[in-house]
């Protein structure tokens, strides 16, 4: 892990919003570099800040790291990471695309993104399950994650 990576978000409880974005089957996802070795490939989302409301915390998220306006709809699942030093407790939305073209996006507090793209869950399957976000070892396609429901520790 990045050493800046952890002296942002390390030793501490992260609260997080992530949306599940598809178009037709492909879903939606963000490539960080310095969380491992190489490759993260993880739905797009990121930190609440105090104060501001899910559903605008989601979409000013998909603004910074897509590029893409979305609409926010219903809640899906929750997760928990503990992978030291991080603590997360993510919460994942069904979002809508309203608006805009995908680009590659940026993060505020350090620039660990380096591009976003959908999958379709046949790529998923080849990939290296280390460069995939927990959630993704449980599901891969549409139909999966409209199966989940409660909470996961990932």
């Amino acid at each position: 892990m990045h050493e800046e990576i952890a002296k942002i978000y390390g030793e501490r409880l992260r609260i997080r919003v992530c949306g599940l974005l598809f178009d037709d089957e492909q879903l939606l996802l963000v490539n960080h570099h310095g969380l491992n070795t190489g490759d993260f490939w993880a739905p797009p989302g990121g930190g609440i800040e105090y104060g501001e409301p899910i559903d605008l915390a989601l979409t000013r998220e998909f603004v910074e790291e897509t590029g893409l306006s979305i609409a926010v709809h219903q809640f899906a699942f929750g997760c928990e990471l503990i992978r030291e030093p991080l603590h997360a407790i993510e919460l994942f939305f069904w979002v809508q695309r309203t608006a805009g073209h995908l680009i590659p996006g940026h993060d505020p507090e350090v620039q660990i993104i380096s591009g976003s793209r959908f999958f379709h869950p046949g790529d998923l399957q080849t990939m290296d399950t280390a460069t995939l976000h927990g959630i993704l070892q449980i599901a891969r396609s549409k139909q999966d994650f409209q199966q989940l429901t409660g909470f996961y520790r990932i």
